[in-house]
């Protein structure tokens, strides 16, 4: 034994540790782990017997339950696992125990609080065997898949359960929020029942007077879970930020699927098409008119796009250019192209108002929303050979957005910290 307990008293601990050097700076860095790790079992197993009860009768209304004695009980740890004698308490009926040690300290299965933490984190960007390589690797423990899958579910279904009704503190910020960017977003996963499906993903940025994004909201759903529940949770996002920046101006971004702007237009003051999108089907137009004209093209191409995000009248003057294309010697392909890009402009026009925010430093594009449709689901649920059954893909995307959103995560454990799991009851 590298580690030993000096003294306790109602404060701590004292320990010594014994930790063996030899002329391998790595292979003593290993011992200083495996030494630390031994002193950290030590340590987590006085400090668990503090949250114990005393053995005496416990009130819960009209309910008594007394102990039924000591009973040992095996508990993991970041550094180890350990075991206890902890009292286990049960009405005179019998039925259901209760442990008042696992309930005050906050365990999570049979997982210290913060060994559940770093579970839950790691597992919302990695495979629970990653997540067992890392440990094993990295912090000289071995866990089960299946336990850090079992701890993970558990800390997921109580972010579930209260997605619709908490509200998460936004930061304070130096600069004034002035606009706030929203936007929704599908991309396509792989499930086990119904093959390729759509999961949701939605982003609420704030942007400061200057242009600069100050913090991001970031939410996700399965497909099985509902657009429409999903889109309930977006709404409940919308107007808790409204609230708390009522003269931010809200601008509501995403391509030109119908569905987007049907949800965002009424929720948001001004609408605005992603100009990366419009500047995709200008060069599909390029590509239609001038196929064989290289430096035609490109001058065109550039010109246009220019002229669409700087010019006040660049859309209109581009859709009326579009049109006198038509007058052109096209294939039956390249005209069909051309005139879909017309359609494009005709019923999206009025959203390209990209002169006016570009002057005022507004966001034109939906790039915050695309990267999470990326970072969010495919870089964690697309991996090669996935395919996700809805309750582990719902358990990766809850975790996955609240270690996303700054801020998010350690308040939600704050929550667990202060009321403990009985939150998801």
């Amino acid at each position: 034994m590298v580690a030993k307990i000096i003294s306790r008293d109602e404060t701590g601990v004292v320990m010594e540790v014994r930790v063996n050097f030899n002329n391998s700076m790595l292979d003593s860095e290993k011992n200083l782990q495996v030494a630390l790790n031994e002193a950290g079992v030590l340590a987590s197993g006085e400090l668990l017997e503090t949250f114990d009860a005393n053995g005496k009768p416990l009130q819960f209304g009209s309910v008594t339950m007394t102990s039924k004695g000591k009973q040992n009980c095996f508990y993991q740890t970041p550094y180890g696992e350990i075991e206890v004698a902890r009292h286990v308490y049960q009405t005179n009926k019998g039925g259901k125990t209760f442990c008042p040690l696992e309930n005050s300290a906050r365990i999570v299965g049979s997982a210290t609080p913060f060994f559940a933490k770093q579970i839950s984190y790691k597992y919302s960007d990695l495979g629970a065997s990653r997540v067992s390589e890392d440990f094993s690797e990295n912090h000289s423990r071995n866990i089960a898949k299946s336990f850090i899958q079992n701890v993970a579910d558990r800390v997921a279904s109580v972010a579930q359960a209260h997605e619709e009704s908490w509200n998460y503190i936004t930061p304070k910020f130096d600069e004034k929020v002035t606009a706030i960017s929203i936007g929704v977003d599908g991309t396509c996963m792989l499930t086990v029942t119904d093959g390729w499906r759509q999961a949701m993903v939605g982003t609420l940025a704030l942007y400061s007077k200057k242009g600069d994004r100050l913090h991001t909201i970031y939410l996700g759903a399965t497909p099985e879970y509902g657009k429409e529940t999903f889109l309930s949770r977006m709404e409940k996002e919308i107007e808790h930020i409204k609230k708390l920046y009522p003269k931010a101006l809200s601008i509501g971004i995403a391509d030109g699927a119908k569905d987007n702007w049907t949800f965002l237009e009424p929720m948001t003051d001004k609408q605005i098409l992603d100009f990366y999108h419009a500047s995709e089907y200008l060069t599909k137009v390029a590509d239609a008119v001038f196929p064989n004209k290289k430096a035609e093209r490109d001058q065109w191409l550039e010109d246009a796009c220019h002229r669409l995000k700087h010019n006040h009248t660049g859309p209109a003057v581009l859709l009326k250019e579009m049109i006198e294309f038509r007058t052109k010697h096209l294939g039956d392909d390249r005209r069909k192209i051309l005139e879909a890009s017309i359609t494009y402009f005709k019923n999206n026009k009025k959203r390209m108002k990209y002169a006016e925010n570009v002057a005022k430093d507004l966001p034109i594009g939906s790039g915050v929303t695309e990267a999470a449709c990326k970072v969010i689901v495919k870089q964690r649920l697309c991996n090669s050979g996935m395919r996700w059954k809805e309750e582990g893909a719902a358990c990766v995307l809850s975790l996955r957005t609240l270690t996303y959103t700054p801020g998010r995560w350690e308040q939600f454990w704050n929550r667990i910290d202060k009321n403990g799991l009985q939150l998801s009851a």
